[in-house]
């Protein structure tokens, strides 16, 4: 075995060990206080409140209406795509934070295969790929919490038409739903509630639900919420039918599903193979296998092939419905 990969076990052994001793004293030592801190956080809603006040919503409404009415008329420009992408994602970070973790995993990446195999093709690609790892991992968070958050909504909206013919306000029934579910419904309506606590108008809170969550589901309870206190109507009754609808949009997305899950599972073995192959020809023959470092264009081009392809495939099985 060559130095320079003795040196990067090492390094990689040594870093693993030091994670692993902090992670035992962590579950040792602060267990008991994240436990506390998560209760104080449940019962007294500390971080929803927190977050609410340092809103950009409370300024001046005439400015936010404006500005919103210009992001609706136009186009969402990368930066501020990125910035939704991470704010619903559910992790405690911000664009800034990601993109410096991106920066840092690039040039790890480039810096190994730098030492391994000096080619520039190589060491830019190895950059890119440990450049894109964390944007990748945030926008899988963000898919996973919109999904759940859609599979909450309909028992959600059941629960707020129960409260509402008990002769509650929509403010209690949101309420209700943060004391009765789990993140991220909970967290989300939590925080449309301490908005409108804390003084902001229903309309306006309202919007910013649909503007942080960005699905259609969302969308469509907001405009049914604002078209009713405008023309009046059976709150109650509106809400279970909301509940209907989304039960029967989950039952076509099923259908879906499962009618593109060939394609699907076709896409991850065309694409899963080539690396895996790679993977099995290191553990049994190295030297052979490291022979085609040698060749950084057809390294690059292989990617860009998976690439296209992963797109082409993604076209095909994914579709609005």
């Amino acid at each position: 075995m060559s130095p320079t990969v003795l040196s990067l076990l090492t390094f990689l052994a040594v870093s693993l060990g030091l994670m692993g001793v902090y992670s035992i004293l962590s579950d040792l030592f602060l267990r008991d206080r994240k436990r506390v801190n998560s209760r104080v956080d449940d019962e007294f809603r500390r971080k929803q409140r927190d977050r609410a006040e340092r809103s950009n919503l409370f300024r001046n409404l005439h400015q936010l209406a404006s500005e919103y009415q210009a992001t609706e008329d136009t186009h969402q420009s990368i930066a501020q795509r990125f910035e939704a992408m991470v704010e619903q994602s559910g992790l405690e970070t911000t664009p800034k934070r990601v993109l410096v973790i991106s920066a840092v995993m690039g040039g790890m990446f480039g810096l190994v295969a730098g030492l391994l195999r000096g080619g520039l093709i190589v060491v830019a690609v190895a950059a890119l790929l440990g450049g894109v790892l964390p944007i990748l991992f945030v926008r899988q968070k963000k898919i996973a919490r919109m999904e759940k958050l859609r599979s909450q909504l309909p028992d959600a909206f059941d629960l707020m038409a129960r409260v509402v013919r008990a002769g509650q306000t929509m403010s209690q029934a949101l309420l209700a739903v943060a004391d009765e579910f789990t993140p991220p419904i909970a967290a989300e309506f939590t925080y449309c509630y301490e908005q409108q606590n804390l003084g902001l108008p229903p309309e306006a809170a309202y919007g910013d639900l649909a503007r942080r969550n960005d699905l259609i589901e969302i969308k469509l309870f907001v405009l049914a919420l604002l078209v009713q206190q405008q023309t009046g109507g059976n709150l109650a009754e509106l809400l279970d039918k909301l509940s209907g609808v989304l039960r029967e949009r989950f039952r076509i997305r099923g259908v879906v599903q499962t009618l593109t899950a060939e394609g699907r599972m076709q896409a991850i073995v065309l694409i899963g193979l080539p690396p895996v192959i790679f993977l099995l020809m290191m553990a049994v023959n190295p030297p052979y296998a490291l022979q085609l470092f040698q060749y950084p264009k057809l390294i690059a081009l292989t990617l860009i092939g998976e690439g296209l392809g992963t797109l082409w495939i993604r076209k095909i099985v994914n579709f609005e419905y």
